[in-house]
């Protein structure tokens, strides 16, 4: 290689680390700059995996994959402006693809949470699933979805499609999945939209994994939690709800004022090792509502979670282990993270007096879940 060729290559590569460490630079040019970029980051089950970045007016990011509908990264300011991600996260695809996922910020589908017994019966005929939870052993969270980007005036949106064949883990009816996530503002907001041609289940959710301290503290039991529901569902053995619906007050399960994640936890470890639990919101009229808001004293930020949907699955991070390595090879702790999963009911096919949950033909599902991300002082 010749002095000029050397020359050229540095300066390639030099532009090359450039143009990287500006996708999350700070630099007041870039923070006023909305755009989406779409790579390819690799292949499972033979088929092209993409990442797409979106950023707003403000410098806000949220980063998805197509495997699995996922989302991999949300960047946020804190009280003093600096961005950090406030979500878990993986360095590669290959650790999303993994055994040891823990369904880190995927669409979970078609079923998601439990059904007793691998177990349902629609219209007379009986249905038997290749596993009792999220979906079967291959749920949403393990496919690659199609995908397309659409810019709008101040709306980025990227929109996934799945089509869960008739007879795909266990489930009648070809499903046709729509799975949009945009950034408005500082919102993200997931919809989502479903057709069959045979009357099936459908319990879609999303299990991102939020910590607001943005790396500041490796747990989130500091972090205050208010949900807007006076009831939660019975669980007996393996977290199965019993389709018993009871009140909060004078449980662990009260977090009608706010409350630190970790304030009642021991309490709850006899049963789950934490909480892994089911609210019935207050608002069962299919139409947006506030359902839960946390904050995090350390950052400043704050986080308010609005859904159409009846039900919200708290999880607080229960079963991460250290044995696992999340994003930049940092090791997850126990209850490191918490999930705020909107939802129907779990085993609600199998539990009359839950609300239903089957799709038949010629109706179409609808659902909308908005993670609002502020910053407070106190």
């Amino acid at each position: 290689m010749n002095k000029l060729q050397l020359t050229t290559c540095f300066s390639f590569l030099f532009l090359a680390l450039l143009v990287t460490d500006n996708a999350f630079s700070q630099n007041p040019d870039q923070s006023k700059k909305s755009f989406i970029t779409k790579k390819k980051i690799g292949q499972v089950q033979e088929q092209d995996v993409f990442e797409y970045t979106l950023q707003n007016k403000t410098g806000m990011q949220v980063q998805l994959i197509t495997y699995g509908a996922a989302i991999t990264n949300v960047i946020t300011p804190d009280k003093d402006g600096k961005m950090s991600s406030v979500v878990l996260g993986f360095d590669s695809l290959s650790q999303y693809a993994g055994s040891d996922n823990s369904l880190m910020g995927s669409t979970v589908g078609r079923v998601a949470n439990r059904i007793s017994n691998k177990k349902f019966t629609i219209d007379g005929q009986e249905y038997t699933l290749s596993s009792d939870i999220h979906g079967g052993i291959n749920g949403f969270d393990k496919r690659v979805w199609k995908a397309k980007e659409i810019s709008k005036k101040n709306e980025l949106f990227v929109e996934m499609t799945y089509l869960s064949k008739d007879g795909e883990e266990g489930f009648p009816g070809n499903l046709l999945v729509t799975v949009t996530f945009s950034l408005k503002n500082n919102d993200l907001v997931i919809d989502y939209k479903a057709t069959t041609d045979k009357a099936t289940p459908l319990v879609l959710t999303n299990h991102t994994y939020f910590n607001l301290s943005g790396g500041k503290s490796t747990k989130a039991l500091n972090t205050e939690l208010t949900v807007f529901a006076d009831q939660y569902l019975e669980y007996g053995d393996g977290s199965l709800v019993t389709g018993k619906i009871l009140n909060v007050k004078q449980t662990p399960f009260d977090f009608t004022t706010p409350k630190t994640i970790g304030k009642d936890i021991e309490k709850v470890q006899q049963y789950t090792n934490g909480y892994d639990v089911t609210f019935a919101l207050r608002n069962q009229t299919g139409k947006l509502a506030l359902a839960a808001k946390a904050f995090e004293p350390l950052s400043g930020r704050a986080l308010e979670v609005y859904t159409t949907e009846p039900g919200v699955v708290f999880y607080s991070g229960n079963w991460l282990s250290e044995k696992v390595k999340g994003r930049n090879g940092v090791p997850y702790t126990k209850n490191g993270a918490f999930c705020l999963e909107t939802q129907h009911y779990p085993n609600s096919i199998n539990t009359p007096n839950f609300p239903n949950t089957v799709l038949r033909p010629k109706e179409t599902f609808t659902s909308q879940t908005i993670y609002r991300f502020l910053v407070r002082n106190h």
